[in-house]
């Protein structure tokens, strides 16, 4: 029997068990939301409103002026304080909607309908559910969701592949909503199977997580095209080609999507927000986010609004401790350091990782001895010693040819490399050149 695992990968330390058996707390409505424009891959959002307008919760702030492209909607009551060009914890800067808290209570987002059947709905109704919801992929890559869920007519789709895979240290934000929403999810998972008409459904779990396998599998064991898929502890498992290849054997062509092997791969905490946009009609305006490490207090799973600055998580988790020294948007391996912790949480924010000196400190980089460990391991089969080394001399063409575009930045050869070479900095430097380079030309 074949191990359901992908070539290459690494074993670092899980740090899973600071906020794994805790549950989900609501966080404090933020008395200020910051509500960046920009929440997801692909077209820009206009944004509708205007400084000194009142607005609603739920009620949107921008529209969708393309297809790869979902609005944002209002967190919380109040009064726009103003709209201008703030930080971002993707490390960039991005037109923000400032929203005033006034106070007053919160539209209610009640209207369940426990009866509803999804087969009921024809596929543009739950497609425009899904869109106007402002849905964007949850595990971390925000990629509009209507448009994952329209594959064109020449891509035939027979396998969903529901991620519930968490991989990435100290996040555990996943693992607490499939313990604690498991019903909502599966709910969500037969609306992305009424979609699709897919003709099995695999849910991808490790194997550090036996509650949320044992518990998966009780609820579908009813459904006979859903399983739950025990796999390897290893890094990156979660990634969508490294999960096609464990779960299915295929793999994704360089350049390509999943959906050109017949796949298209969710996230759970996506499949629970699509169950609350269909059902719920309630945009996305909220999300689990886990807040940890060793330079947090009280670390905790927290359901927090879209918008909410990390400082206000952070102090509901106790605050800093004497030591901590640096903040990221995610995990410790492909997490952004940020210069603030005044930025918002976005839809891709599943974790907000503090950590004290100890861990934060950057090793000195030292010359490449040829090991070829970062090829060993290197989960897209590429050569992170040869590209990093064309980069370091600006011949970028070169580092293309040798799969510079196909890298997923997970982080895996830094981590490996024993002489500390920042090969991650230089290949995310090597791609920001390349698009230089485009534009240019």
């Amino acid at each position: 029997m074949r191990l359901k695992t992908f070539s290459g990968g690494i074993h670092p330390s899980e740090f899973k068990h600071l906020t794994e058996h805790k549950i989900i707390e609501k966080a404090p409505i933020p008395e200020q939301a910051i509500v960046p424009l920009q929440q997801h891959i692909g077209a820009p959002t206009e944004c509708i409103v205007e400084k000194g307008d009142h607005v609603k919760t739920g009620q949107p702030l921008s529209k969708a002026t393309k297809f790869v492209s979902v609005p944002v909607h209002a967190p919380i009551t109040g009064l726009v304080k103003s709209i201008e060009i703030l930080p971002h914890p993707l490390g960039i800067k991005s037109l923000s909607v400032l929203i005033e808290h006034d106070g007053s209570e919160d539209q209610s987002f009640s209207n369940h309908n426990s009866n509803l059947n999804i087969n009921d709905l024809d596929k543009d109704t739950i497609l425009d559910r899904i869109r106007n919801a402002g849905m964007a992929g949850m595990g971390g890559a925000s990629f509009p969701t209507h448009v994952k869920l329209s594959p064109p007519s020449d891509k035939k789709i027979d396998m969903l592949l529901i991620n519930g895979v968490e991989c990435e240290p100290f996040l555990t934000a996943d693992h607490r909503l499939m313990l604690e929403k498991t019903e909502e999810i599966v709910k969500g998972i037969h609306i992305i199977m009424r979609l699709l008409h897919v003709k099995r459904v695999i849910i991808g779990i490790e194997k550090n997580k036996p509650d949320a396998i044992q518990l998966m599998q009780k609820r579908t064991k009813r459904y006979k095209k859903i399983s739950v898929l025990s796999l390897p502890v290893k890094y990156p498992q979660g990634g969508e080609k490294q999960l096609i290849y464990a779960a299915l054997r295929r793999c994704v062509p360089s350049g390509g999507l999943p959906m050109d092997v017949g796949c298209i791969v969710q996230n759970v905490g996506t499949a629970f927000a699509i169950y609350e946009a269909v059902y719920f009609d309630k945009p996305l305006i909220e999300r689990v986010v886990t807040v940890t490490g060793p330079g947090i207090a009280q670390p905790k799973n927290v359901l927090a609004r879209i918008g909410t600055p990390f400082k206000n998580l952070i102090e509901f988790c106790g605050g800093y401790i004497p030591s901590a020294s640096k903040v990221l948007n995610g995990g410790p391996m492909m997490g952004i350091a940020q210069v603030t912790d005044e930025v918002p949480v976005v839809k891709g924010t599943s974790g907000i990782l503090v950590l004290d000196q100890s861990y934060a400190k950057i090793p000195d980089e030292q010359p490449c001895i040829s090991c070829a460990r970062c090829v060993d391991i290197c989960p897209m089969k590429l050569m992170p010693n040869r590209m990093t080394s064309y980069i370091e001399h600006d011949q970028i063409e070169d580092a293309v040819k040798y799969g510079l575009l196909n890298c997923i930045e997970c982080g895996s050869c830094a981590y490996i490399c024993p002489a500390k070479r920042h090969l991650l900095h230089y290949i995310k430097l090597g791609k920001m050149r390349y698009n230089e380079i485009r534009a240019l030309s």
